[in-house]
């Protein structure tokens, strides 16, 4: 059992004082580790570090800045010696549709979505709701994990939660020069990663166009499905390597190997800043509709930009969806 502390600093902070923090901090956590159940376990950590060294707490730090100091401490433990996670789109070439899927990669290498709901305010103002799902996107998020982890955290306290060079260099135990040498070479970096990327448009809800899409996927109807994409459109298959370019080979694919998602009941939700879907595919006995993959949907003007399949139903709690579906 925890001891409750006594000492004068804890008393003005209780631990449901820590709570209110665990969203942004989810969202700070998930752009340096890329993964949404890495950001719970690494906030759950921080939490729990937080609650059990209130004792230590200095009541001339803030507590936000306390708690972002043990977040990233949690962060940078978890990243020594881990693989970079990554796109399918760089992992290789594209492929055809009747390319054979292969073996599935484990989900650590794998950048992972992550539910709006977990990690923007639910009252941001549209402006900056709007520059915070920029922060979010998945391309965004694959190249921040190409800094070191250390000048990641400072390109993301710095540029994307607006802290001082001072307020960093305190969290880092560092001096403001080498905060502003790590923040130069991490925007030289990003700059170089997205000199060719396509930017999806993250201002709208694309409402009608998610209705579209919708309607044309349950009723199968991938001829109509498919003039929602853009000519250049990408599908990726986490944790598969293969990915496909183009609304022929995704037609293909999805009358050809794919066609294991007819039949699927759709669900409405948000991801790292785009419109996404919940897909859930007949269960064997035929009775019920279980969680199969979170769809994010890269919108560009008026057509998906892409399509980014990811086949991990252990995603599903942590969009607040439902473990299954009845059948119609």
């Amino acid at each position: 059992m925890v001891r409750v502390p006594t000492h004068p600093a804890v008393e003005a902070h209780r631990p449901e004082e820590l709570e209110p923090f665990r969203r942004e901090l989810t969202g700070y956590c998930y752009r340096m580790l890329g993964s949404g159940f890495e950001a719970e376990d690494a906030v759950q950590e921080t939490m729990v570090r937080a609650w059990t060294h209130l004792e230590s707490f200095e009541q001339r730090a803030s507590l936000r800045s306390w708690l972002y100091r043990i977040a990233t401490n949690v962060c940078l433990d978890m990243l020594r010696s881990r693989q970079r996670r990554a796109q399918p789109m760089e992992m290789g070439p594209s492929s055809t549709a009747d390319t054979q899927l292969g073996a599935p990669l484990p989900e650590q290498v794998w950048i992972q979505p992550v539910a709006e709901s977990r990690v923007l305010p639910p009252d941001a103002d549209p402006a900056n709701l709007v520059e915070a799902r920029e922060t979010i996107r998945l391309a965004f998020v694959a190249a921040l994990q190409h800094l070191p982890p250390r000048q990641r955290a400072v390109l993301i306290l710095r540029e994307v939660l607006r802290w001082s060079a001072a307020e960093v260099a305190e969290l880092l135990d560092t001096s403001v020069a080498s905060v502003n040498s790590a923040l130069q070479r991490a925007r030289a970096t990003l700059a170089e990663r997205s000199r060719d990327e396509a930017v999806a448009d993250v201002a709208s809800e694309h409402e009608d166009l998610l209705a579209r899409y919708l309607d044309a996927f349950e009723r199968y109807d991938v001829s109509s499905l498919v003039t929602l994409l853009h000519q250049d459109a990408t599908f990726t298959m986490p944790p598969f390597s293969l990915w496909l370019r183009g609304p022929d080979q995704v037609e293909a694919w999805m009358l050809g190997q794919g066609i294991v998602c007819k039949d699927a009941r759709l669900l409405a939700t948000r991801a790292n800043g785009c419109p996404a879907v919940a897909l859930y595919h007949p269960s064997p006995d035929g009775k019920a509709q279980l969680p199969w993959a979170i769809q994010v949907l890269e919108v560009d003007g008026d057509r998906i930009a892409a399509v980014h399949n990811f086949l991990t139903p252990a995603l599903f709690p942590l969009f607040g969806l439902p473990e299954r579906l009845p059948n119609r």
